[in-house]
């Protein structure tokens, strides 16, 4: 086995949404490659020390807001790297190329440069993924009032989780959500019914553990995620090439009343293990939520009862 290449990288991040990717200089493996900026930790360094060293001496800025996000292994012809992934949103001083590379602000799905260093390419698409995942609630707001605020809210995405209904009443629930959902760009994921997705073209699905844990390969869907509840199920998720988990139940929650919460310090110590893909935090959620969330790593937060009041 080769040796290990630690490296932290920062996807530098603006309001609008959009990353930045810098062009490898000159000189260097796979020059003029496109990547997040970033590079290898020095002796004794941590992660965040190498990358804000590392973005002060590749392009002048000194990082004052970051937290990590994804760890990626990637095994190059040339080296095996460990890519701890960091999501910069605030820095100081003006973007300068030191190293004579270029850079370049990008949207998520929405590429004009090329080509992409290989081991970024998943983290292109978790970029795509919102703050928020959003689960339905049709048992306690009955499915006319649920429909009604699907209408007014208009989630970026939503889980149709209602394990209440047989298969025929979830078929019929799923048909109106997705008739409503296309109308208003809402990307929609149903509830462990991977032959259902596929047959009314839902954007993807969204699987229990249980099922999880039953798989051998990624469904053929474009969208697959999971919840999860401890390293295991998480390990499964990593290994089917999943493209987000959510983890929980963070905090207490009427959906559970009889379990203890997993609380956010184990919540942080679980993702600070490092995991390829994205991660939400679930469980006593609302979008106040989200900076607390990304601060012990998480991706955004997952929530179902705060989405419809």
């Amino acid at each position: 086995m080769r040796k290990i290449t630690h490296v932290a990288a920062g996807i530098l991040l603006r309001a609008d949404g959009s990353f930045l990717l810098g062009s490898r200089p000159i000189g260097k493996p796979y020059a003029g490659y496109w990547e997040f900026p970033g590079g290898k930790l020095e002796s004794g360094e941590s992660e965040i020390t190498a990358l804000k060293r590392e973005l002060v001496e590749e392009m002048g800025i000194e990082v004052t807001a970051a937290t990590p996000w994804i760890v990626q292994t990637f095994d190059y012809p040339h080296a095996s790297v460990r890519l701890s992934f960091f999501r910069v949103t605030a820095w100081q001083g003006e973007i300068t190329a030191h190293e004579g590379q270029e850079f370049a602000w990008q949207q998520p799905g929405k590429l004009n440069v090329s080509p992409i260093l290989p081991a970024n390419g998943p983290i292109l698409r978790g970029l795509a993924l919102p703050k928020v995942m959003t689960l339905s609630n049709v048992a306690e707001l009955g499915e006319a009032a649920f429909l009604a605020r699907l209408e007014q809210s208009k989630p970026s995405w939503l889980i149709l989780r209602e394990p209440q209904l047989n298969q025929d009443q979830y078929r019929g629930l799923a048909e109106r959500v997705l008739a409503i959902a296309r109308g208003q760009h809402t990307r929609v994921l149903l509830h462990d019914a991977i032959d259902l997705a596929t047959q009314l073209n839902a954007d993807g699905v969204h699987l229990p553990a249980r099922s999880l844990l039953a798989l051998q390969q990624r469904p053929l869907l474009d969208w697959v995620g999971a919840s999860t509840h401890n390293a295991a199920e998480l390990t499964a998720a990593s290994q089917l090439g999943l493209d987000y988990a959510l983890l929980g139940h963070v905090c207490d929650t009427p959906s559970h009343p009889d379990q203890s919460a997993l609380g956010w310090a184990d919540f942080k110590a679980l993702l600070a293990q490092g995991w390829p893909l994205p991660v939400y935090a679930l469980g006593g959620m609302s979008k106040n939520d989200i900076a607390l969330a990304q601060e012990h790593g998480a991706h955004g937060v997952a929530i179902m009862r705060a989405a419809w009041v």
